[in-house]
């Protein structure tokens, strides 16, 4: 028997986690919100760390 397993790069996990947090917030679509958590992620993810 075969089971088909999913994996979910951390990156993603961040990534629908933003992109929901953006959806319950605002009005944007889920497109828009997606490409908003995108830029947000790698602005975050750019950061130098002394800075974090």
């Amino acid at each position: 028997m075969m089971s088909n397993t999913v994996v979910v790069s951390r990156y993603e996990q961040r990534l629908q986690l933003v992109q929901k947090i953006i959806r319950n917030d605002t009005e944007l679509s889920e497109k828009q919100g997606r490409e908003l958590a995108v830029r947000l992620l790698h602005t975050l993810d750019t950061v130098p760390e002394t800075v974090r």
